[in-house]
């Protein structure tokens, strides 16, 4: 990673991967919502609209974006929309970083955090590459989600539980697979 990320950079992966515990990254909790809101809120805000190259300086400026732009907005919007702003920078991020040969140099959480913008596309192709990517990082538990994932865009082309936040209107099968708990 860079030897001086700017400040935002360093105190979003700090937080991240030293303040936050592995089960908090991925539980619904107020109290981290908060923190994160409170802390990295006004950085979503202020860079959504930046173009990819902007952040593809080091692999730690597109680590923390792409949890800028993939992660931050799920935890501070939500059952909001907005949750799902950012998602097509935080793809175009990881994508870059994949095609320079970013991945390597990272720890394991780094990189399923880096290639997590694969896993909640809502594109068959990214799905691939989601499984391909999430397969050869060893974990056969972090798999399982990729293979979730994939099994959801496949059957629908989309993630049914985002149907209501977005407006979309869900098929009956959708219905059915939500309510089997497939989100």
């Amino acid at each position: 990673m860079s030897a001086a990320p700017q400040g935002w950079v360093r105190a979003l992966l700090h937080f991240w991967f030293t303040e936050l515990a592995p089960e908090q990254r991925f539980a619904r909790d107020d109290t981290v919502d908060r923190q994160i809101r409170t802390r990295f809120a006004k950085h979503w805000h202020a860079m959504r609209g930046q173009q990819p190259s902007r952040f593809l300086k080091d692999r730690g400026t597109a680590l923390a974006a792409v949890l800028l732009f993939d992660q931050v907005p799920r935890n501070i919007f939500r059952e909001d929309a907005r949750a799902f702003a950012t998602d097509k920078l935080a793809r175009a991020i990881t994508h870059a970083a994949i095609a320079g040969g970013w991945l390597g140099g990272l720890s394991q959480a780094e990189q399923q955090f880096l290639l997590m913008p694969l896993m909640h596309s809502e594109q068959i192709a990214d799905q691939r590459q989601s499984l391909a990517r999430f397969t050869r990082l060893g974990s056969s538990y972090i798999r399982s989600f990729a293979v979730d994932h994939y099994r959801m865009v496949a059957r629908f082309g989309r993630f049914p539980h985002r149907n209501d936040v977005l407006g979309r209107r869900s098929s009956p099968a959708e219905k059915a697979a939500i309510a089997a708990g497939n989100h």
